[in-house]
């Protein structure tokens, strides 16, 4: 992966139901933020590396799940430790499919997305990693695909069962937030076809728009603005991608004027908007 200007986009394409990658970093990276039209799992197996989701620093742990539902930005900084970990890329289509979707509307609705589901379970889901691993490596084996297949669905069960009734979220030495940045990521993402400036913003928290600038950019690796006209693409592709006239998803989006929502769109996606599938 190379790293991509400074404001967050789309990056990784999905053509499967699902992809599995085990990586190792042996250098010091910050990679730009960014987000996906997948879900993702990073599995963390060692090294020293802090997650950013929306706004949340996590501090992973060996053992520990990150769930990244699509959509979300989110930015890993890598120490200089080997930085080691699996990362699966799902199709949200393939998860809706099985029922296998609710550990990642948990996350998208909680604001957390951590998972250290115990030693013993932990132990499982990585054995069944190592199985999906070695079947999607025997191409020229009998039913390697049917048997890949069936490792990730096992992966995922576990994975469910895992994510409930998560202890994770009630540490608070595994996370750095900003509650009042929180609310504010919380109101843009519910509000994004209102008119919205850091002026605005900045009256309606009670907040100094100086403070605002700085406090957003620290704590998300964005702009108040590069955070909301993405946060606006990414929805008016949505809209899009479901049939919604092209105007309309543009108004739908946030956008008052359409040479900008249009100039945006094609620097983001490289197509203009009624070629986009």
């Amino acid at each position: 992966m190379n790293p991509l200007p400074p404001d967050a986009d789309k990056r990784g394409y999905l053509l499967e139901d699902f992809r599995l990658f085990h990586l190792k970093e042996s250098r010091a990276q910050r990679f730009s933020y960014h987000y996906h039209e997948f879900d993702k799992v990073v599995v963390f197996l060692s090294g020293q590396v802090t997650y950013t989701v929306e706004g949340k620093a996590y501090f992973l742990s060996p053992g520990d799940l990150l769930l990244v539902p699509h959509h979300h930005i989110h930015q890993p900084d890598i120490g200089g430790a080997t930085y080691e970990r699996y990362i699966l890329w799902l199709a949200p289509e393939f998860l809706g499919a099985n029922g296998l979707e609710p550990c990642f509307v948990r996350a998208a609705q909680s604001g957390f997305h951590l998972i250290r589901p115990g030693e013993e379970r932990t132990r499982l889901l990585l054995e069944k990693l190592d199985e999906l691993e070695q079947a999607m490596s025997d191409e020229g084996a009998f039913g390697h695909d049917l048997l890949a297949k069936t490792c990730c669905l096992q992966f995922l069960i576990g994975l469910n069962r895992g994510s409930q009734g998560n202890l994770a979220a009630e540490d608070r030495q595994v996370y750095r937030s900003d509650p009042k940045i929180e609310e504010i990521l919380g109101y843009i993402n519910d509000n994004l076809a209102r008119t919205m400036t850091v002026q605005n913003l900045a009256e309606r928290f009670y907040l100094s728009p100086s403070w605002l600038m700085h406090r957003f950019k620290e704590v998300t690796g964005c702009t108040v603005h590069q955070y909301i006209l993405q946060k606006r693409l990414i929805l008016a592709a949505s809209l899009i991608r479901n049939g919604a006239p092209v105007l309309k998803a543009a108004v739908q989006s946030g956008f008052s004027d359409y040479s900008t929502f249009l100039r945006a769109f094609r620097s983001a996606y490289h197509c203009s908007p009624r070629d986009f599938h």
